[in-house]
């Protein structure tokens, strides 16, 4: 009987060992979907910044060409040197034909967008850091449990006592005591009592937002 005990308690354990390593398959395999949605989104980006760069090329060639074109060979065009200083054409009617100061305001826009982008970056970077110091504070289980609490969350909206214990193949007193050890270290979950009975689990948005969970995966092994 002893040899039957230990050989269902060693497949038991086997089992449990391949639930952990579908998990770790599952975060790596969702990891790698984010990495190559996020390299198309910018090959698109970087299409369309192309795409608007040759039209404003094209653009600026048939601005530079036009006029000379149209303008009549009438000496009446040469007679006011300043009026020609100040990019301006008398037979235009005060149309300005000096484009310098469209280039600056151009430069100065993209230098404007390049320093929001730096700012996001180190605010990202920020971000990134705070949540790699919370969640390596996390013992394995207690990460487990959260993973387990963040796949339910994304599945159906929340998560319970009952289905994480049955997921873990833990009791739900220990489900809770572990819960309660998450918010003592400021991991961001959510506890909503439904008809003062149930119990919800759900992960706050604004993580959700920020940061999948392979995305915290990798950050809690770096």
């Amino acid at each position: 009987m002893d040899y039957i005990k230990e050989a269902f308690q060693k497949v038991k354990q086997d089992i449990e060992n391949l639930q952990r390593e579908q998990i770790s398959l599952e975060l790596i395999l969702a990891e790698l979907k984010d990495q190559i949605n996020e390299i198309n989104r910018c090959l698109v980006e970087l299409k369309a910044k192309d795409n608007l760069f040759n039209q404003n090329n094209q653009t600026e060639g048939l601005n530079k060409t036009t006029p000379s074109q149209q303008t009549p060979t009438h000496n009446s065009l040469f007679k006011a040197p300043k009026d020609q200083f100040l990019g301006v054409s008398i037979r235009n009617e005060g149309v300005p034909t000096d484009r310098q100061t469209d280039r600056q305001t151009d430069r100065q826009t993209q230098k404007d967008s390049i320093t929001d982008a730096i700012e996001i970056l180190k605010s990202l970077d920020n971000i990134k850091k705070e949540i790699r110091i919370k969640f390596k504070k996390l013992t394995d289980k207690e990460w487990l449990v959260f993973s387990i609490i963040y796949q339910l969350d994304e599945e159906k909206g929340f998560a319970d006592y009952k289905t994480i214990s049955e997921k873990l193949n833990l009791t739900e007193s220990s489900i809770r005591d572990y819960i309660g050890r998450l918010i003592k270290k400021q991991i961001p979950l959510e506890k909503i009592k439904i008809n003062n009975k149930s119990i919800r689990i759900s992960i706050s948005n604004n993580l959700k937002k920020i940061a999948t969970l392979p995305t915290i995966l990798q950050l809690r092994e770096l």
